[in-house]
């Protein structure tokens, strides 16, 4: 995150709520002592005791970075693998309150910045989760990784286009060649001599599957990443189209999850 915002006493006192909820007071103890995080409270309520310390190091500092360093720890996604709706459950309610400082807690449990929100509505929305966003439809973690900023920011236009660039840059990553767009889909899935396949090849019709999905990576920079980059953003449609451009973009990243490397050398 490029800077840690001063948070406000009253979303300080949101948080420490919302913080207190889901922990020990045992819990926050080891938490604090593991951080370095010096603990002045007397108070013996969680969500009391957490907000004087906040509180305290707010006036001190001048920035919230002991509270950001807590929610890294105590909202670890590791620590949840046996309760995922409550670790989504706290990290919307957090959002929400974050929303009008900019950070934006993810599910990998890290901050990205955003612009700050301005109204209840919008902090809500931005706290939605991006599965939550486009209901019913299952959103790659690729995708979001490329363009999780734009779609907090309903900026769909660039959310799309950094998504697509994305699985260019993934098949980089997965192939070892450069290249973009339909050149490097060709090199990269050649039938003859393929650097990654789509399954074993070993029938017309796996080789007809692989060349079916390597038709669709190339049209997928045809249709959506090359016109987008010409494209005026005033044409664009918004939501509706950037739900099913990301489906599209989810549904060849989950294929290229299961590609394999057949050892030919470009």
């Amino acid at each position: 995150m490029a800077s840690v915002p001063n948070f406000s006493a009253n979303q300080i006192e949101q948080i420490s709520r919302i913080l207190g909820d889901i922990s020990s007071g045992s819990k926050i103890t080891s938490t604090l002592t593991a951080l370095g995080i010096e603990d002045t409270s007397s108070e013996s309520t969680k969500w009391r005791r957490l907000n004087h310390i906040f509180l305290h190091y707010k006036r001190r500092d001048g920035a919230g970075s002991k509270l950001i360093d807590y929610v890294r720890s105590v909202l670890n996604p590791a620590g949840f693998v046996d309760d995922s709706d409550l670790f989504e459950d706290t990290r919307q309610k957090l959002n929400a309150v974050l929303a009008f400082s900019g950070p934006h807690y993810t599910q990998e449990g890290d901050f990205h910045h955003t612009t700050a929100a301005k109204t209840i509505d919008e902090a809500h929305q931005r706290a939605k989760t991006l599965q939550g966003k486009f209901r019913g439809r299952r959103i790659h973690a690729e995708v979001e990784k490329y363009c999780r900023p734009e779609l907090l920011q309903q900026n769909y236009f660039h959310a799309v286009f950094e998504a697509s660039k994305g699985l260019a840059q993934r098949i980089r990553e997965l192939s070892g060649i450069d290249g973009d767009g339909a050149a490097l889909v060709d090199k990269v899935f050649s039938v003859e001599r393929p650097i990654l396949a789509f399954n074993t090849l070993t029938s017309e019709t796996e080789k007809s599957e692989h060349k079916g999905f390597a038709s669709l990576l190339k049209g997928c920079f045809a249709a959506v990443r090359n016109p987008l980059a010409h494209e005026p953003k005033l044409l664009w449609k918004g939501e509706d189209d950037a739900a099913d451009y990301l489906s599209l973009i989810s549904l060849l990243h989950r294929k290229l999850d299961d590609c394999v490397g057949t050892g030919f050398k470009p």
